[in-house]
């Protein structure tokens, strides 16, 4: 069976239900949809100081329109994430968002690997293995300053799949697989500076990639910055769109 390409529509969507997955690790994030906009945002707290921002994440839509319903339901703070397609000009929408009162936070491509054509992984020194373990996931928590993974979540069933390399006993790169809406949600691709150009990025991915197929996804998605951009086409991974990351000026 030939894979198709996914439409943006559908990579929107994984990015979204991917991205929320892994916000959810520490408070619930959740999902609705506004007419055509995905609405991201915490679950009720008892506290309101202790909202994060929300997202709306927007594709094909008048910023009038977006604008118009992020202020109209949004509880707090929010950003917006505005998906413009690949050969569409961005000029016109940031000109607009600009004249709605908003700030340009940053921008990122947005990427597919539809899983056609998997990488070879290339020959590294460095292991590169999933987390399976308490005590790798504690090391790995102690890196990231972040909470370790659930026991839950190292099981060869579990929806989340967290990969490292290790140089002897030191984790010197990682990255993480989100099963979302059929296909799968890439993120938090790092390798530390001192071990970059080493193949360590590729091999990381190219493991990721081959358990994604393996587990039955349709794709996988990811954005990136300028630099990642430069590394995922050599993995399969083709541009779609660009993601504009906006915040209202007040």
């Amino acid at each position: 069976m030939t894979r198709s390409m996914p439409t943006i529509e559908t990579a929107i969507e994984v990015f979204v239900r991917g991205h929320s997955a892994g916000r959810s690790r520490t408070f619930p994030y959740q999902i609705s949809r506004v007419g055509a906009l995905w609405w991201m945002r915490d679950a009720e707290r008892k506290n309101a100081r202790d909202y994060r921002k929300e997202e709306w994440i927007a594709y094909d839509v008048t910023p009038e329109d977006v604008d118009a319903t992020a202020r109209r339901h949004t509880r707090g703070h929010f950003y917006l994430g505005v998906v413009i397609a690949m050969g569409t000009p961005d000029a016109p929408v940031r000109a607009a968002y600009k004249a709605l009162g908003y700030r340009l936070v940053g921008t990122e491509g947005f990427f597919v690997q539809p899983l056609r054509h998997l990488p070879s992984a290339p020959a590294v020194s460095q292991s590169v293995e999933r987390v399976r373990t308490p005590e790798l996931a504690s090391r790995l928590g102690k890196i990231t300053r972040k909470r370790p993974i659930a026991d839950d979540l190292l099981s060869d069933d579990a929806p989340f799949r967290q990969y490292v390399a290790l140089d002897g006993q030191e984790i010197v790169g990682r990255v993480r697989s989100v099963d979302a809406a059929g296909a799968t949600w890439c993120a938090d691709m790092f390798v530390e500076p001192s071990h970059r150009r080493r193949g360590i990025g590729r091999a990381l991915l190219s493991r990721m990639l081959h358990d994604d197929k393996a587990k039955g996804s349709a794709c996988s998605v990811l954005t990136a910055t300028h630099t990642g951009a430069l590394l995922y086409p050599h993995v399969g991974y083709q541009r779609i769109g660009t993601l504009l990351m906006l915040g209202p000026k007040s």
